[in-house]
């Protein structure tokens, strides 16, 4: 298994790390290219996410659906399954990751990849409904294989050509391995997680009961996943987005203030890590593009699968309620977590927190003066720390780090009425106190990271515990919702791949994996999935580039017949 992780983050760090170096810091190449391929689409289509977005709208409210259109969903549950597969853990965690690393101004970076996704977006799903294949639906035809195929296999093999089919099946072998992985296999351990964590629940039963539910939706075929997502989706970012509402009028006051300290962090960043440390422009800048575009997934070619089975004859139609995508994920969900978080000073607030000697989240950097530090160091052989202080400190020490941040003093009970005196090992995960106590944790003030970052921001927010049960809720519904949404991308790959007889082995693979997930540690899985998600990139942004004048062909005819007045 040690082996295994060192293959899966080394080639992590070559796809998600590898760039141009700039300085200090190396910008990823992969980053690079979504975020310049945004660009590129933005101006060769016009400022298509400007001059569109009125009119995607009034697609998606479903004024010019026709029933009797090729497809298997409306444009609304298009939508709906998609955003399903994209409004998720990222919104919750992702947001607080790059706020912990980048400071507020990765936010305007995340702001920027969503202004830029949108034409990408819109590119990519316009393809998908150009080149996508339809079967008729006769009377034996199982309604869980679904009528309708497309997304970046299709339109990189029937756009560019067969000779190109070997990219295609690249592609579709990538994310199909993504979706059992990242779309699905961590959405259940996430569930599990907190399940345990909040109410003691076996991990076993939670993946029982979620895999369950997982299998009755996508055992219906993208119709049903339609039906679900077009109801789960609106509801769940609903409930977060009206909980974080009420806390930004709370500190309505704050808002213009936040506001402008995100823009201005954004060019001139004064933090780093959780507020310790100095901030970077690139790192800012890097933090915020990245978890952007995890967010919003734009280039990824994922969303176009689900996208290709809208009910309609017009491709550039889709693709205009699919450029909303990136707007609704990434600049309102997105912005009210961020918002929440800075507003009532969860951001790089320490708080009183067990350091579990033994935990994955404890790490080890060296203190470079001037309040700079070095990351990712090997833990010393052990520290000696007397009154919670360790002896040795200053410039050129490696320090005890939690979330990445230094922690400065120690205690040994919750109460924090002894502070601790004796010997950290950090080898066999423990401490000794002076008088021979065997301690697995001790008591320190430490940032907040990821999920429990948000989860703290809406409990101060909001009275009572209503903040923190907003947030578990959300958690739970976005990792099933997302899970049933990768599942049709999968086996859209497998019926690219295999045909129309793996589409039910799949889908009870997809459900084995599910279950798989919520009982065993899955930070290797998590790894690996990362890397198919940033392999795939590649050939999907080659096939729309090559393919832009198609595309502007195609988009400029439908805003010159303007045929949704006729349907209207």
């Amino acid at each position: 298994m040690d082996r295994l992780r060192t293959i899966a983050e080394t080639l992590e760090s070559w796809v998600w790390t590898s760039g141009i170096p700039m300085g200090e810091e190396t910008f990823p190449l992969v980053v690079l290219l979504l975020l310049g391929a945004g660009l590129y689409f933005t101006l060769r289509l016009g400022i298509i996410q400007v001059r569109a977005f009125g009119h995607g709208l009034a697609v998606v409210t479903g004024r010019y659906d026709d029933p009797d259109h090729s497809g298997d969903v409306t444009h609304f549950q298009a939508l709906s399954t998609a955003l399903s597969a994209t409004v998720g853990i990222g919104n919750i965690a992702g947001v607080a990751i790059a706020l912990h690393w980048g400071g507020p101004g990765a936010l305007f970076w995340m702001w920027v990849t969503a202004i830029l996704g949108m034409a990408t977006k819109f590119a990519e799903v316009t393809l998908a409904q150009q080149y996508r294949e339809v079967v008729e639906r006769g009377p034996d035809h199982p309604v869980w294989k679904g009528t309708v195929s497309g997304g970046p296999m299709y339109y990189i093999e029937k756009g560019l050509g067969p000779r190109w089919k070997p990219l295609a099946v690249f592609f579709a072998v990538g994310l199909g391995i993504a979706a059992f992985l990242t779309g699905n296999g961590i959405q259940a351990n996430t569930v599990a997680d907190v399940m345990r964590d909040e109410f003691s629940t076996p991990l076993w039963i939670s993946g029982l009961f979620t895999a369950a539910v997982v299998a009755l939706v996508i055992l219906g075929g993208i119709r049903r996943i339609g039906q679900v997502t077009s109801i789960l989706a609106p509801a769940m970012a609903t409930v977060y987005v009206l909980g974080a509402l009420v806390i930004i009028a709370l500190n309505w006051d704050q808002v213009l203030p936040t506001l402008g300290l995100i823009v201005t962090e954004a060019f001139n960043p004064s933090a780093g890590v959780a507020g310790v440390g100095v901030g970077a422009f690139l790192v800012t800048l890097m933090w915020g593009a990245r978890r952007g575009l995890f967010s919003n997934e734009a280039g990824m070619g994922s969303a176009p699968i689900a996208h290709a089975a809208a009910k309609t004859d017009e491709p550039v139609s889709e693709g205009v309620v699919a450029l909303l995508e990136p707007f609704i994920d990434t600049i309102v969900v997105c912005t009210m977590t961020a918002l929440v978080i800075l507003m009532t000073g969860a951001w790089g607030d320490r708080i009183d927190t067990e350091i579990a000697l033994d935990s994955g989240t404890l790490s080890w950097v060296l203190d470079e003066g001037d309040g700079r530090f070095q990351f990712h160091m090997s833990a010393p052989d052990e520290v000696e720390v007397v009154d919670g202080v360790p002896v040795e400190s200053g410039p050129g020490t490696r320090l005890l780090a939690w979330n990445e941040a230094p922690v400065d003093t120690f205690w040994v009970d919750e109460d924090r009425s002894e502070l601790f005196t004796g010997t950290i090992l950090p080898g066999p995960g423990r401490a000794e106190t002076e008088d021979g106590r065997v301690l697995e944790s001790l008591r320190g003030d430490a940032p907040l990271n990821g999920a429990p970052l948000t989860m703290e921001g809406f409990r101060r927010g909001l009275p009572g515990d209503w903040g923190q049960y907003i947030v578990l809720l959300t958690v739970l519904l976005f990792a099933i919702s997302t899970a049933i949404a990768w599942s049709y991308y999968g086996d859209r790959c497998a019926f690219y791949l295999f045909g129309d007889r793996a589409v039910l082995p799949y889908k009870i693979m997809f459900v084995i994996m599910h279950f798989m997930g919520a009982v065993v540690p899955l930070a290797v899985a998590w790894t690996i999935g990362d890397v198919f998600l940033g392999i795939v990139i590649i050939p999907n942004l080659l096939a729309i580039i090559l393919l832009t004048p198609k595309l502007r062909e195609i988009t400029r005819d439908y805003f010159r017949r303007r045929p949704w007045e006729s349907s209207g």
